[in-house]
């Protein structure tokens, strides 16, 4: 499995995965993005290592920081997470 680290909000979530700033759409302003994203677009402000720039700013999206890790969700990798999301993003519109 791979390293959890500790969120902004005390979770914890999976290094380098990235999938939430992929896989889902996020209908709300993101530095960069003013129009939001849609599913399956990278953010512009997720780095090369899948690492949110804006973590821990007051710029970052609300549901950003409200997203938690959670095992059901993030699964035991990262291609588990996007495979999830994806799925859970497609069901949802």
């Amino acid at each position: 499995m791979s390293e959890l680290i500790t969120s902004d909000s005390s979770a914890t979530c999976r290094a380098g995965c990235g999938a939430c700033c992929i896989a889902p759409s996020i209908t709300s302003p993101i530095p960069g993005m003013p129009e939001g994203k849609l599913a399956g677009v990278r953010c512009v402000q997720l780095d090369a290592n899948n690492l949110c720039m804006l973590f821990g700013s007051p710029l970052r999206p609300m549901v950003c920081r409200q997203f938690d890790y959670d095992p059901t969700v993030c699964g035991e990798h990262r291609d588990e997470a996007l495979a999830t999301l994806s799925w859970l993003e497609e069901s949802t519109c």
